[in-house]
């Protein structure tokens, strides 16, 4: 009885992991089925997210990137949301998070979309759950603080890591926000060594949401990529002030699963074509457009690169 039972189990994991399997589409699939289904998390201008009536609409850089790829593709556009709690098994069919430094990984769960695309960090961890395309968008992680704050704007080294040396050296003791699972978590720039007292937010953020929470709350400052802290410049600009980098560079990309090649291969094509003929720059500005005034040759250089 006990090894009936045993097999029953394992043909069901088997049928499990099959029917899920089959959901894993590369390019030959996505065209046959005529549909790009594209993972979300609202974030900053990347997947931006408001009501129309009784239903919500989304807009921002990554859905018209997507949008028009898909066109590119001759499919059809899907969107599916998602929260950073659970893109990555969305696409992968597993979620993995960041716990004691390492990849702690969850059970298996429906594959529901074909790439995630809403500013993702490059990360190490997240190398090991899905594969990048080239990278499309520069970034950091910066502290930013209240405007009544006593920390003030490092004055520049020459170099980041310099940079981010002083900017850590005043934290001690320091009531500092930050967000596991994301861009924000404290492991990955080693909060804790600093002294700082670093506060997590009960309830899940939305990464645009830090900059609010701050400012409702007694901490005196947060940690804030690049992305939002341009939008929130330009929202509070007279509550919060630029202190200086908690990072070194970082880029973002779009992610794909790691049996996508196909798929990968052709979006880091069609990117270069964007590139090329200056269409991303355009759109990059409709949505960042001070993202120029601090990352110029970032963009000069890979729309130059494109050429080549």
């Amino acid at each position: 009885m006990k090894s009936r039972f045993i097999i029953q189990l394992v043909v069901m994991l088997f049928l499990g992991l099959s029917a899920n399997h089959a959901l894993a589409r590369d390019l030959a699939e996505i065209k046959a089925e005529g549909v790009l289904r594209h993972l979300g998390v609202p974030y900053a201008n990347f997947v931006s997210q408001y009501s129309e009536g009784n239903k919500l609409t989304h807009n921002g850089l990554d859905i018209e990137l997507m949008q028009n790829f898909a066109d590119y593709l001759g499919v059809e556009y899907e969107f599916v949301p998602a929260k950073w709690s659970n893109v990555f098994g969305m696409l992968t069919g597993r979620n993995g998070q960041f716990i004691n430094n390492q990849v702690v990984y969850g059970e298996p769960e429906p594959i529901v979309g074909d790439v995630i695309a809403n500013g993702l960090t490059i990360l190490d961890w997240r190398e090991e759950l899905v594969d990048f395309s080239d990278d499309y968008f520069p970034s950091a992680v910066w502290l930013v603080a209240r405007t009544s704050s006593e920390l003030n704007p490092i004055k520049p080294t020459g170099s980041t890591s310099g940079d981010v040396a002083q900017v850590k050296e005043l934290l001690k003791q320091r009531d500092i926000l930050a967000m596991k699972q994301s861009c924000l978590d404290p492991d990955l720039y080693n909060l804790y060594a600093t002294q700082a007292n670093v506060i997590l937010p009960v309830k899940q953020l939305q990464l645009n949401e830090m900059v609010p929470f701050l400012l409702s709350i007694e901490a005196e400052a947060t940690l804030l990529d690049v992305a939002d802290s341009l939008i929130a410049i330009d929202k509070w600009p007279n509550a919060i002030k630029i202190i200086g980098p908690i990072s070194e560079d970082q880029r973002m990309a779009i992610g794909f699963r790691k049996d996508s090649p196909q798929l990968r291969e052709v979006f880091n094509g069609y990117l270069k074509q964007i590139r090329a003929d200056g269409s991303y720059n355009k759109l990059v500005k409709k949505h960042y457009p001070t993202v120029f005034h601090y990352y110029q040759d970032y963009f000069e250089q890979a729309a130059a690169d494109a050429h080549k």
